[in-house]
């Protein structure tokens, strides 16, 4: 169990320090580079794909921290395993997607991000039917299909807020999150400048899908696969939600 637990602070701790790194080299990256293409530097960056970068790592590194300020605040218990996957998928999206340019350089590197991320939230809906329910594990007197369909939706629903995120700081900001041009910043038209953003909501579905259905056979035939992922809110914060409970009845 140490093992794991020193694995799960060596990444995280790499993955900040990483972002933070990065976020310090494209201030100044953004302070130095140039509005307008020059015609003699074609291949150079511009402001605004520094901008990008910078938003995204320091997104990045408020994700970073997120979860400690849960542990605290909530009392919130998270799985090794689930922290090390997401710090990895933190690293993976910003640093070797955005700052690396593995979007662009990387054939569905995209894809594989959006199709792992809905996984992802997926089980984190389980994880929420727990929490509203204030319990270990998820109520017996639910319906496994029931869990498994919310946790489906509650993936699907933070994919399209991810999406009207990316289009909305992409109109404030002048950004390219939603991939609408390519890297040289030739504009996209028409089916092609809706075919990323369209994709990611495809693949969002396939991977929550593919996740709920793990969770609903876990819950169904007692598999316990779901409960390996899953975030548990500690017994203090627990006592305290009834105490609240009890004093409202």
């Amino acid at each position: 169990m140490k093992k794991k637990l020193d694995l799960q602070k060596l990444i995280c701790n790499f993955v900040f320090f990483v972002l933070v790194v990065s976020f310090v080299f494209l201030v100044i990256r953004v302070i130095l580079a140039p509005l307008e293409l020059d015609p003699q530097h074609m291949n150079a960056r511009l402001k605004g794909d520094y901008v990008l970068m910078m938003v995204q790592c320091l997104l990045g590194i408020v994700a970073m921290m997120l979860p400690d300020m849960l542990k605290k605040r909530l009392h919130l218990s998270i799985p090794s395993g689930m922290m090390i996957l997401y710090a990895l998928f933190l690293y993976c999206a910003i640093f070797l997607g955005e700052v690396r340019s593995y979007y662009y350089t990387v054939k569905h590197w995209d894809t594989i991000l959006h199709t792992f991320s809905g996984g992802m939230l997926g089980a984190l809906g389980f994880s929420f039917v727990t929490i509203l329910n204030k319990s270990d594990r998820i109520p017996m007197n639910l319906s496994p299909l029931f869990v498994a369909v919310f946790s489906f939706c509650f993936a699907l629903t933070l994919g399209v807020f991810w999406e009207i995120y990316e289009f909305t700081f992409d109109g404030i900001l002048g950004l390219n999150m939603q991939k609408f041009m390519l890297e040289d910043g030739t504009l996209l038209m028409g089916r092609a400048a809706l075919k990323d953003t369209m994709k990611d909501l495809i693949v969002d579905g396939v991977g929550a899908f593919v996740m709920s259905l793990i969770g609903y056979v876990s819950l169904k035939y007692k598999k316990g696969w779901v409960e390996q992922l899953q975030l548990r809110i500690g017994k203090r914060r627990r006592e305290e939600a009834g105490h609240r409970l009890d004093e409202r009845k």
